[in-house]
C-alpha cells in the first residue's frame, strides 16, 4: 500500500476548497492546504472540511506554497498536486496515480491537450499556453504538450530534485526543467478541466509574460545555443543580405546612404559575436558537466 498525500495550494479560495477537500479525500490518505496569505475564511473552510491547513502570513506565491507543501509531505509515497478552485476533477486523481503505482513514471502529468486542442480553452489562453509549451520545451528538452498544468503526482523519490526557486506560477516550467535535468521518467495523461469556475486573482496576460521571462532567463543559463546562437545566426543573416544589397547598389553607382550600410555591417559583427558567445558558453557547459 502507497501512502498518497494531496497539496493543494490556495489563495482565497474559501469557495470552491472545501468541495475540493472532500472529493479528493476519497483518494488519497491524506490533504494539505497551502493557505498562501488569504485574506477571506480559506483556512477556516479546509480545516471544516478535514484538510491539515499550513498558513503562510502573507501571499509568497504558488511556488513558495508547493515548496512548503512538499517539505510537509515527506513522509508520502505519492504525492498529487491540485488546483483549489475546482477547475480540476478530483475523480481522475487514480489515472495520475497509476503509473507510478505500476512503476512506469516518476512524474505524471496531466495534460489538458494529449488529445489536441481543448474546445473549453478560451483562444487568448491557448494561444499563450502555446507559447509557454514551447519555451518549456526548449528549455528543458521535453516533448510535454501541457507544460503549465497543476494537476501533477509525484514518486518520492522525486523530492529532492526541485529548486523551488521560482515562487510564483513559473513553478510548473521549473519543475519540469528539473525533472528532466534528473533524468527523471514524466507521462502525460488525458484530464479535464473547468473554465467556468475560473477563480484566479492573476491576470492572465501578464502572469504569461513574466513566467517566459523567468522560462527565457532558464534558457539562458542551460541551453545558450538556443538563447544566443540561434538569434545570433538570424541577426547575421539578415545583416549579411542587407550589406550585399548595399555593395550591390553601391558597384551598380546607385548612390547609396552610409548609414544603413553601417548598420548592416554592426549587425553582422554583432550576430556573429552572439553565434560565438553561445558556442562557447554551451562548450563551458557540457566541460563542467562531466566534472560534477
Amino acid at each position: 500500500m502507497s501512502k498518497i498525500v494531496a497539496l493543494l495550494p490556495a489563495f482565497n479560495e474559501e469557495v470552491a476548497v472545501g468541495s475540493i477537500i472532500l472529493r479528493t479525500k476519497q483518494y488519497v490518505d491524506k490533504v494539505i492546504v497551502i493557505d498562501d496569505g488569504s485574506s477571506d475564511n480559506t483556512s477556516q473552510v479546509a480545516e471544516l472540511a478535514g484538510a491539515e491547513v499550513i498558513k503562510h502570513h502573507r501571499n509568497m506565491g504558488k511556488g513558495a506554497a508547493l515548496k512548503t507543501g512538499f517539505d510537509l509531505a515527506k513522509d508520502a509515497d505519492v504525492i498529487i498536486t491540485i488546483d483549489s478552485d475546482a477547475q480540476h476533477n478530483p475523480d481522475e486523481i487514480p489515472l495520475l496515480v497509476a503509473p507510478i503505482i505500476d512503476g512506469k513514471a516518476d512524474i505524471v502529468n496531466g495534460s489538458r491537450y494529449i488529445a489536441g486542442a481543448d474546445e473549453n480553452t478560451p483562444s487568448y489562453r491557448r494561444v499563450g499556453q502555446k507559447i509557454l509549451d514551447k519555451a518549456t520545451n526548449i528549455s528543458s528538452g521535453l516533448d510535454i504538450t501541457d507544460t503549465q498544468s497543476g494537476f501533477r503526482a509525484f514518486s518520492a523519490k522525486t523530492l529532492p530534485y526541485f529548486r523551488f526557486k521560482e515562487s510564483g506560477f513559473g513553478v510548473e516550467s521549473e519543475m519540469l526543467v528539473d525533472a528532466a535535468q534528473a533524468g527523471l521518467e514524466i507521462v502525460e495523461v488525458e484530464i479535464g478541466v473547468r473554465y467556468d469556475v475560473d477563480g484566479s486573482t492573476k491576470n492572465p496576460v501578464s502572469h504569461g509574460v513574466k513566467v517566459l521571462i523567468k522560462i527565457i532567463r532558464d534558457i539562458e543559463l542551460k541551453k545558450p545555443l538556443y538563447y544566443f546562437t540561434v538569434p545570433g545566426l538570424i541577426i547575421v543573416l539578415i545583416g549579411a543580405a542587407l550589406t550585399i544589397f548595399f555593395i550591390r547598389e553601391y558597384v551598380l553607382g546607385i548612390s547609396i546612404n552610409m548609414g544603413p550600410t553601417i548598420i548592416a555591417v554592426m549587425l553582422t559583427l554583432l550576430g556573429t559575436f552572439m553565434m560565438f558567445t553561445g558556442i562557447i558558453l554551451d562548450s563551458m557547459g557540457r566541460m563542467l558537466s562531466q566534472y560534477r
